[in-house]
């Protein structure tokens, strides 16, 4: 059930967290550089799979908004055919979520090897890149495109108070088969409880996901 929209967020409160965003920026570009290198191999073999299969790039980048509505270039493993956006607009109307957010179970552009990654999240692998960048954290709201910022109330508008994460409270809580607004209503409730021991507790949660999915495609 999709809480009532009652959540204000203090940002400036929030922007004057500065222990917690100090240890928060230091575990990210700890555990990034140790994950790029630990997760080499699945780096090799997704890359591997992904070319095999028709010939395409092995990554897809595409513009995101992060923190303040900040445009940055997120990256992922290509999961769809090489014009996959191109064939957007024809699919838009087969939405299976209600709000600022497209999602189709049976997406046709998505790629035999696009589907396996998707499932276990290994498409999400290189967005390590941007969190050693600094433009995203490990731990966060999802960043969404600009054309669903468009349709965001100032209420939704809320979770881009925080940088975007490779995972948060919405990815360990059903993902796909959660909807927009109890996608924010997580997001709100991750920005007013984080801390560190809460960072630590999802990304946990994430590994098991890898595992063991729990409703992406």
């Amino acid at each position: 059930m999709v809480e009532n929209k009652k959540v204000l967020i203090d940002e400036q409160a929030q922007n004057q967290r500065y222990v917690y965003r100090f240890f928060k920026r230091a575990l990210d570009i700890v555990a990034s550089v140790i994950g790029l290198i630990v997760l080499s191999p699945v780096f090799l073999i997704v890359s591997l799979a992904i070319k095999a299969e028709d010939r395409g790039p092995i990554f897809y980048s595409q513009v995101r908004l992060g923190k303040g509505q900040r445009p940055f270039k997120m990256y992922k493993f290509r999961s769809m055919i090489v014009d996959a956006d191109k064939k957007l607009e024809k699919l838009l109307k087969q939405n299976e979520v209600e709000g600022a957010m497209f999602k189709m179970k049976d997406d046709p552009r998505i790629t035999k090897t696009g589907k396996f990654i998707r499932k276990h999240s290994l498409d999400e692998l290189p967005q390590l890149w941007n969190v050693l960048l600094g433009d995203m954290s490990l731990v966060g709201p999802r960043p969404p495109l600009e054309r669903e910022v468009v349709e965001y109330s100032e209420y939704d508008k809320q979770r881009l108070i925080a940088k975007p994460g490779c995972t948060g409270l919405w990815q360990i809580s059903g993902r796909n088969e959660v909807g927009f607004d109890e996608m924010v209503s997580l997001d709100l409730r991750y920005i007013q409880d984080s801390n560190i021991i809460f960072d630590v507790i999802i990304l946990l949660k994430t590994v098991i996901i890898f595992i063991r999915p729990n409703g992406a495609y």
